[in-house]
């Protein structure tokens, strides 16, 4: 049996959120003719849903792994490969379960975040051996490491520019489930973590 979700129940899903999203901003939904400020009523409804979205498949991911399903499996489902699937959602699965598989780096999120406060907030932890290991809405999944590590974030840079970036040592991090309009980068300093 395919654990995959047939067309017709994708697009009930689909309808039931955007119903949802609609119905919890009925001054949004009646507005939007109208009202200037209901298309950014729609935006924070939106983001509500993509927040709650995005907790709810972590939450499926880590109750998929402890049934015991591969990452193979879940990457199919989810349209990516093993590696990718366990790179982007094995740290929630650990951290879920109370530790980091294979004695491997503590992880913790970092939240709530913004555009205001968020690179503020890596530069502190990036002196303090946490990096940036995944994003999404008003939070980073940060790693530890023993190294600094420093940040950057970016509009959406052209591909000479980020060729230019790895040539410099850095790398992107790449979020699991979220669009964003920034880009960001991380690079590993060559001097020890200050102390936490």
């Amino acid at each position: 049996m395919s654990a995959a979700v047939g067309d017709e129940q994708a697009d009930a899903i689909r309808e039931a959120v955007t119903e949802a999203v609609l119905s919890a901003c009925e001054q949004g939904r009646k507005g939007l003719d109208s009202d200037p400020d209901a298309p950014l009523l729609m935006v924070a409804a939106s983001a509500v849903a993509a927040e709650e979205t995005s907790r709810l498949l972590r939450q499926s991911i880590t109750g998929a792994r402890a049934a015991g399903h591969s990452w193979e499996a879940l990457g199919g489902l989810l349209g990516i490969s093993r590696q990718a699937a366990q790179q982007r959602f094995g740290a929630a699965v650990a951290g879920a379960k109370g530790s980091v598989p294979d004695g491997g780096p503590a992880h913790r999120v970092l939240r709530p975040l913004h555009a205001f406060n968020e690179m503020e907030a890596l530069e502190k932890e990036g002196r303090r051996g946490w990096h940036s290991v995944d994003y999404g809405y008003l939070f980073h999944l940060v790693e530890a490491s023993p190294d600094k590590w420093e940040h950057r974030r970016l509009w959406w840079p052209s591909r000479r520019r980020r060729r230019a970036l790895e040539e410099k040592g850095w790398e992107q991090i790449v979020p699991s489930d979220f669009d964003s309009p920034w880009a960001y980068y991380k690079r590993r300093l060559d001097e020890p973590a200050d102390p936490q």
